[in-house]
């Protein structure tokens, strides 16, 4: 079938005297002809990465190419360092399959060489064909990627055994990776921010090797499945996980429905059957990560310490009053954020007042008089290692629920 298409994109190119490329209806590069002449960086990153970046797309999207039946003439962009082109829209029975494209830098393309009437009718028909074929091999990925993050253990057993026969995915272990876009003011991801995230997880698995990955898009997140030992030259899931940050900010620059992303990683299981685990791991980090920028892009599940804990009781109402009523009180009715972030850090610093001191660049003095107005107006005892343990736990539920924000 990619014989053909290629012999058809030769051909058109060949009609129009200039070169041609071919994208599916996600815009996502499917086949080009040999480029010689004018090229501008976004025909360059297309070919090279076989994708256009959400911001072209947006662009293209407004000129009106999605509802086109006729080719459509669009302008340069001088800020996408975007050439005039000519978008020729591939339709069968009205059915949008995808686009061909023509650079056309001084707009001397004629009417009869965009029609190819013939050739295109051949390219509607092969690209129908492709576009079952690829839909059906998408459905059987996305359905297994589905059943092994399933929460009934004899379906994910029946998944991996079907998986195996059928040589989709390497046998060993098994790492989940959920990638987290956020958008602006907690809104729900638009189709843009969802096709960027789409192509930044295919990227990543075709580095990591198609057989060795899995991929799936669900409503707010993205979840790339590891499969496989490292003896057979897979990436560790650390290297990954960087790799998909990278491939999301190539992918989300420009759009202004995405603020950033977090990347969290859960815990290698031992067999596929188990990556359910990992999967829970690695959502659940994630969104510790998007509560709390302060802990960065990649977040792993191993690596949360005490919100490992917090995440998992969050969803149970409980609040910074039901682990320390005094601290509660102490924000809600003397907002200190001064003594709040004094108390944070020495407790961080498991009670040194030495280091904290020096940490926070006080005299000691200084430092002794707040933890002083502290136990009074927490109605607390610092020296008692049961309250300093309350006290700590309930700063860091607050910093993950949104009640305790020592950044604001």
């Amino acid at each position: 079938m990619q014989d053909e298409l290629q012999r058809l994109v030769d051909a058109l190119a060949a009609y129009a005297g200039r070169p041609a490329l071919i994208e599916d209806r996600r815009q996502r590069v499917v086949v080009y002809s040999e480029h010689t002449g004018p090229m501008d960086d976004v025909r360059r990153a297309s070919i090279l990465r076989r994708q256009t970046t959400p911001e072209v797309m947006a662009w293209f999207r407004n000129v009106g190419i999605m509802d086109a039946r006729e080719p459509v003439r669009t302008p340069a962009s001088r800020e996408l360092d975007l050439l005039p082109r000519i978008c020729v829209p591939i339709r069968h029975q009205d059915l949008l399959l995808g686009f061909v494209w023509f650079i056309d830098p001084d707009g001397t393309m004629a009417d009869a060489d965009i029609a190819a009437t013939g050739l295109m009718s051949e390219l509607s028909l092969a690209l129908y064909r492709e576009n079952l074929l690829g839909e059906l091999a998408s459905q059987r990925e996305t359905e297994a990627a589905r059943t092994l993050l399933s929460d009934n253990e004899p379906t994910r057993v029946r998944s991996v055994r079907a998986l195996r026969e059928a040589g989709m995915i390497a046998d060993g272990s098994a790492t989940a990776l959920v990638a987290q876009l956020v958008p602006p003011d907690e809104e729900p991801l638009d189709e843009l921010a969802r096709l960027a995230l789409e192509q930044a997880l295919v990227t990543t698995r075709r580095w990591v090797g198609t057989r060795e990955a899995l991929h799936l898009v669900r409503d707010d997140h993205g979840v790339l499945l590891l499969a496989g030992g490292r003896g057979g030259g897979r990436p560790s899931p650390e290297v990954a996980a960087k790799l998909l940050d990278d491939n999301l900010r190539h992918t989300t620059r420009g759009l202004g429905s995405v603020e950033r992303a977090v990347v969290g990683i859960g815990q290698t299981r031992s067999g596929l059957a188990e990556a359910f685990g990992s999967y829970g791991e690695a959502l659940q980090a994630a969104r510790v990560g998007v509560r709390l920028p302060a802990l960065g892009a990649l977040v792993s599940w191993s690596g949360l310490g005490v919100y490992r804990v917090l995440s998992r009781l969050e969803g149970r109402h409980l609040d910074m009053a039901d682990v320390h009523p005094g601290l509660e009180r102490l924000l809600r009715e003397q907002p200190n954020p001064v003594l709040l972030r004094t108390l944070e850090r020495y407790l961080d610093l498991a009670g040194n007042a030495h280091a904290t001191a020096e940490q926070l660049r006080l005299h000691r003095t200084t430092l002794y008089y707040r933890l002083q107005r502290i136990e009074e107006l927490a109605e607390t005892d610092l020296k008692d290692g049961n309250e300093r343990l309350c006290l700590h736990l309930a700063l860091k539920l607050g910093r993950l629920t949104g009640a305790y924000r020592p950044e604001d």
